[in-house]
């Protein structure tokens, strides 16, 4: 993976970026690009709904829709009337005007972040009624982190939802997506920083370009798997729900909602959705540039419109890869989102981070692929080393604390303290169910004797 880096970095040379294309065109161009951006949007959901539903439905051996337009193509669009078509219903409770500008908060970043995502060369303008244009709203040098800013204010809807609802179950989801975005957010971030040194700017249409000798996913694998996870998390799908985990929360922070509202929180998901996965191509596997054997025997591969298809196609591979998880995996629990988080996403990010910079500061000290491979390959071991020597004596002094400390009973565990049952600790037991028999004293009772050891004893008493 080094020689890869060290080979991507002799043939990607860093230069002044240069984004006076954007911000030439006229005021109905801007408009007319604003309204295909939203237009794409909408579309791609209408057709990721009724895809998902088709795939799921292959995947359990289902039919799937099947009456609405010819292959029930239009379901999507029939489910969207229908729920515009029902009773809008505001909760006496709920604070009514956080809840309903909820949904609206939650839906209108989604629909911002596609304004810097590239379809398409930035060099290689196309023509719309006469007027030359980039395939691309517009870009920033900060483009990355206003992604990170947007993405970051749809979860207030969430979170504004399930608090407005004045409900139990809203707010618990509303607090869990909260707590989710904090644990997620950061190791997105650091996946996103090892992409920002190697390419050596925030912007999309630069981190596009720099990707022509090879994709980042070749050279930070493990920024691209902690971004899929991330994402996942982020977008709150499965196995990640746990904003809306109908098992346990009703239906989360959208329990309260109805009608039009509630087709907006699903617009924003879909939305966020396509989102992540355009900001995954356009980091990772190369934006608008097609795939490498096109790419070698045609030219025109990456000119004119085509630069717009393999973007999609990409795109819908990685929703694929959401639903493929969704009918796949079950729901993890709150626990294990938490300890993946935080004990592993997060470190696992931070020392990755650290081992790019080293490698990036290495080279540009102009030191040898030799000796950047000796530098980093020794204290890698070094460090796994010292944590095996760690663990060892860890280990070795936990186990003699335990023989050494007497026997005792676990603490006395009241499942139903707080008003409502919850499951016990790490370390705590549940009290015994009463009038229950050890396994080894049951048996097989008769009609009309005696069900327990009392009633026995009272009867022989008797």
């Amino acid at each position: 993976m080094l020689q890869a880096v060290h080979t991507a970095q002799a043939s990607v040379p860093l230069a002044a970026e240069d984004l006076s294309m954007f911000g030439r065109d006229p005021w109905w161009l801007i408009g007319l690009k604003a309204v295909f951006c939203f237009a794409f949007l909408m579309v791609m959901v209408l057709f990721s709904i009724v895809w998902e539903r088709k795939v799921v439905a292959w995947m359990q051996l289902r039919i799937g829709p099947n009456r609405h337009g010819p292959w029930g193509m239009l379901q999507s669009l029939a489910d969207g009337i229908k729920l515009m078509l029902k009773e809008d219903l505001v909760v006496k409770r709920a604070d009514k005007v956080v809840y309903i500008l909820a949904p609206v908060v939650a839906a209108i970043p989604a629909f911002m972040a596609i304004a810097v995502i590239p379809f398409g060369p930035a060099g290689n303008e196309v023509s719309i009624f006469g007027h030359r244009t980039t395939m691309q709203l517009t870009d920033l040098p900060i483009a990355m982190l206003y992604i990170l800013a947007v993405a970051s204010v749809g979860i207030y809807g969430i979170v504004l939802a399930g608090w407005s609802s004045g409900s139990t179950y809203p707010l618990l989801g509303g607090l869990r997506s909260c707590a989710q975005m904090i644990s997620y957010e950061i190791a997105m971030g650091a996946a996103f920083a090892s992409v920002f040194l190697y390419s050596g700017s925030m912007s999309t249409s630069r981190i596009v370009e720099a990707q022509e000798g090879r994709w980042y996913v070749l050279l930070l694998p493990v920024s691209f798997l902690i971004y899929i996870v991330t994402m996942i998390g982020e977008t709150n799908r499965a196995p990640f729900d746990m904003p809306e985990s109908e098992g346990d929360l009703v239906g989360g922070f959208n329990t309260e909602y109805s009608s039009i509202k509630f087709a907006i929180f699903m617009l924003a998901e879909y939305i966020n959705m396509i989102t992540v996965s355009a900001v995954s191509v356009t980091l990772f596997l190369g934006g608008w540039r097609a795939p490498w054997p096109i790419s070698t025997f045609w030219e025109g591969a990456n000119h004119g419109w085509w630069p717009m298809a393999w973007f999609v196609l990409k795109v819908q591979l990685l929703l694929f890869f959401f639903i493929w998880l969704r009918g796949t995996l079950p729901r993890v629990r709150y626990d294990q989102l938490m300890k993946l988080g935080w004990k592993v996403l997060i470190p696992v990010s931070v020392v990755w981070l650290m081992l790019v910079a080293t490698v990036r500061a290495l080279r540009n000290e102009d030191y040898d692929f030799s000796e950047i491979a000796l530098y980093v390959g020794g204290g890698v071991l070094a460090l796994l080393l010292l944590s095996v020597l760690v663990d060892i004596f860890r280990d070795k002094r936990e186990k003699q604390e335990i023989a050494a400390s007497p026997p005792e009973e676990s603490a006395a565990f009241d499942p139903m303290a707080g008003g409502f049952p919850v499951p016990p600790l790490p370390g705590q037991t549940l009290p015994p169910v009463p009038r229950r028999r050890p396994r080894h004293e049951r048996e097989l009772i008769v009609s009309g004797g005696p069900d327990t050891q009392s009633d026995g004893k009272e009867a022989s008493d008797g």
